[in-house]
């Protein structure tokens, strides 16, 4: 059977709670710098594939609407933490306290996608869009993933 978009999605989500788990562990110095990179650019790959190939049509359809806008403000909100991470030192109470932010709204934003998102986008979509979209998502995660890497 075809992989779905839902399973491609929650391959990246596997990765964000392992390196945000990793993270919220480290200590200042180079490999809390990499592992911040890492999360960095997954987050990035991700939301902008997923915003494309799963937001987008589930905005078409007046059940996608309201859900699909509160996923895109989740995204915002974890943009403008990784950019006030991205500008202050990656030590000190400042940097800890915006990580426990991104922490918790990541791992918010991701409980709700995958315990109703996904389950409203299993109604809307067609068994062939989830796969047809699952081959989208992932060739364009891919891409963007070492577009972002090579930055």
């Amino acid at each position: 059977m075809s992989e779905t978009i839902f399973e491609a999605l929650r391959e990246s989500h596997v990765i964000q709670r392992s390196l945000m788990r990793k993270l919220m562990r480290s200590e200042p110095g180079e490999y809390r710098v990499e592992l911040f990179s890492a999360l960095r650019i997954e987050l990035a790959a991700h939301e902008a594939a997923e915003e494309r190939f799963l937001y987008v049509p589930m905005l078409m359809d007046d059940r996608g609407l309201h859900p699909s806008r509160d996923a895109l403000a989740d995204h915002h909100k974890m943009d403008d933490l990784v950019e006030a991470l991205q500008t202050v030192t990656h030590a000190g109470r400042r940097w800890a306290a915006n990580l426990g932010k991104l922490s918790e709204e990541l791992h918010d934003h991701l409980r709700e996608e995958e315990r109703s998102f996904f389950q409203l986008g299993g109604k809307i979509l067609t068994a062939r869009q989830k796969t047809s979209l699952a081959k989208k998502y992932r060739k364009e995660y891919l891409a963007l993933h070492k577009r972002l890497a090579s930055e």
